[in-house]
């Protein structure tokens, strides 16, 4: 039995209002109960519908499951517990649950990628739930998720749509095509804004706790913390810098358990740079610990260049005491990295070297400020191209929620970085 804490006002409100609307779209700040209620009422639904097929989507398979599946105990597989089990329907990794007026089932899905609405053609939903909305991916033409997901509730005989998420800018076009277009519209749409104060099971200290996760002056914080749909402006991290010293450290962390480089290939405006971080043990946090930019201008950099200097860098790092595990480099350059990998193998260095992850820079920028403002990043005070570049990213006032690129900064430090620890994101 899941035993549930008391809920606000607000939630009673928008769940029971869920009944009698075809769209119920939560908004809002981070545990603020937005998936918890749209599951309950979801649930409710599910107990009466006539429809058969139905979907839950988050921006990867696995966030579907995690957060509407799971949910912290509180997802469908629990709230059917012991009339539901994980199969699979035409090749899709559903949840088929019994319920008051039959068996239901319910397709899990990824909406996040360009051709994500491959994975739900061919079937007819009734119902649809989505965790983090406006991170599906949008278009104006048939390859948007969201529009293909409409289309497939065409025949429903009980059509619903259950949203979350938290607040972008204001000029996404999750408000401009959608939401605040349907509301304008007068269409039947159960909207709801929330905040940490509307889920009755968060303490005070544990607000207190969440809140420290971000820097108060970023986008995060006014995004995450007071729900507020902003534009991102001015410098990226301004905490730090404010008071780069705070994160500047003289030695490294002595719980580092390795090291893991990342490498960014340089184009007709930009260096190649190289860039080691230690990864602490249990994922407590980062250190940088060396930076490098290869020397030179377009033209003067050679494949042979670049592989001599990386295996230098490597060589470089036999200071520290910790084994170095991992290369991720640039995959716009897949021939430089192939050079690497052969060049590193005849030199006998024994790291893996591939291809970083290519994370949108937004997440691994939000990552990224989540350890400066816990004070889990840190830099040595010799890697000046870093703490250079982390102090002075800005917004790009023209592209909503993109760092400026246009040469003025050095990006490619930022990314030689990031890609040092991005295959690490989820654990940190």
């Amino acid at each position: 039995m899941i035993r549930f804490k008391e809920f606000s006002e607000a939630h009673k409100e928008y769940i029971s209002k869920c009944a009698f609307s075809t769209f119920n779209i939560a908004e809002g700040a981070v545990r603020s109960g937005k998936t918890i209620a749209n599951l309950l009422a979801f649930a409710f639904e599910l107990e009466k519908t006539p429809d058969t097929l139905h979907l839950a989507s988050g921006v990867t398979l696995s966030a579907a499951r995690l957060n509407l599946g799971d949910c912290n105990g509180f997802g469908l597989e629990h709230l059917f517990r012991g009339r539901c089990r994980w199969g699979r329907y035409n090749g899709c990794e559903s949840l088929y649950i019994r319920t008051k007026t039959g068996r239901k089932v319910v397709l899990f899905t990824g909406g996040g990628l360009s051709d994500s609405y491959k994975k739900i053609r061919g079937n007819s939903y009734g119902m649809w739930i989505a965790t983090e909305v406006n991170k599906h991916y949008l278009s104006n033409d048939d390859t948007s998720f969201l529009n293909e997901a409409f289309n497939r509730q065409l025949a429903a005989e009980n059509r619903k749509i259950f949203w979350d998420l938290n607040p972008d800018y204001p000029t996404h076009p999750i408000y401009t095509e959608y939401i605040d277009k349907y509301l304008s519209l007068g269409m039947p749409v159960n909207y709801r804004r929330f905040t940490m104060a509307d889920n009755l099971s968060i303490s005070e200290k544990r607000r207190q706790e969440i809140e420290a996760q971000y820097d108060p002056g970023s986008v995060w914080y006014k995004r995450s913390i007071l729900g507020l749909r902003v534009a991102a402006e001015g410098l990226i991290f301004r905490q730090f810098a404010d008071s780069p010293e705070r994160w500047i450290c003289s030695s490294p962390p002595e719980d580092i358990e390795f090291i893991s480089i990342g490498g960014d290939y340089g184009g007709n405006l930009s260096k190649t740079v190289f860039v080691a971080t230690g990864i602490r043990k249990n994922f407590a946090g980062v250190c940088v610990l060396r930076s490098h930019k290869v020397a030179g201008e377009k033209g003067e950099i050679s494949p042979g260049k670049i592989e001599s200097e990386f295996l230098d860098f490597v060589r470089s790092l036999s200071v520290f005491p910790w084994p170095v595990f991992y290369a991720f480099m640039d995959g716009e350059g897949q021939y430089l990295t192939n050079g690497i990998v052969r060049a590193s193998a005849e030199a006998g260095l024994s790291l893996r070297i591939g291809d970083c992850r290519k994370n949108r820079i937004v997440d691994r920028i939000a990552c990224k400020s989540r350890l400066i403002a816990e004070n889990r990043w840190k830099a040595l005070e010799g890697c000046r191209e870093v703490i250079d570049s982390t102090a002075t990213q800005v917004w790009d006032p023209k592209n909503p929620d993109r760092r400026l690129d246009n040469g003025s900064r050095d990006i490619d430090t930022a990314d030689a970085e990031e890609y040092s620890w991005e295959a690490f994101m989820k654990k940190f």
